[in-house]
């Protein structure tokens, strides 16, 4: 008798097993409603699931059952999963992404400001740095190139130029 309620026991805490395997499920479907990532995010979160959902079926096996693979095991988890997804999953999902993206709308706002201030206080002076470098140097590298350069003879268009402004005498 004691064996038949030991198995009920087992069931019992692999229903419970089952159960918080399906809020696992729900909560990676949940970051996949609120944010959208792009593929290989989702295959890691994919990754992660199973290695979760994994290891906590290890521990219950281990925990609960000394380690040992029964029907009532799978049994248990499966009617879990089962009363979750039915009875539990669709208010979990609706109410935490409402809260989700209620929680992304209030704090929009603030992180907003501070991208704003950011951008004000170090990006802006970074920039305008930057830029009036690309300046300078443009101009210093023209003064360096005319000031090297070797034009020993007038070009014949300058000469012209000065004639006829009459900075140069005809000769």
């Amino acid at each position: 008798m004691q064996e038949v309620y030991n198995q009920l026991f087992c069931l019992v805490i692999f229903s419970i097993t089952g159960i918080l395997i399906g809020v696992l499920f729900d909560i990676f479907r949940i970051l996949r409603k609120s944010f959208h990532t792009v593929d290989w995010i989702t295959y890691m979160q994919d990754i992660l699931f199973w290695i979760l959902a994994g290891g906590l079926m290890l521990f219950s096996i281990f925990t609960f059952n000394n380690g040992e693979i029964r029907s009532y095991v799978f049994i248990g988890i499966l009617i879990g999963i089962i009363i979750y997804m039915l009875a539990i999953s669709r208010f979990f999902i609706k109410s935490s992404v409402t809260v989700i993206e209620f929680l992304k709308k209030i704090l929009s706002y603030p992180i907003h400001l501070i991208q704003k201030i950011i951008k004000i206080i170090i990006m802006n002076p970074i920039l305008f740095t930057i830029k009036k470098g690309k300046g300078i140097a443009k101009s210093t590298h023209k003064k360096l190139h005319n000031f090297t350069k070797k034009d020993k003879k007038p070009r014949k268009a300058n000469k012209k130029f000065k004639e006829k402004e009459g900075i140069l005498q005809k000769m």
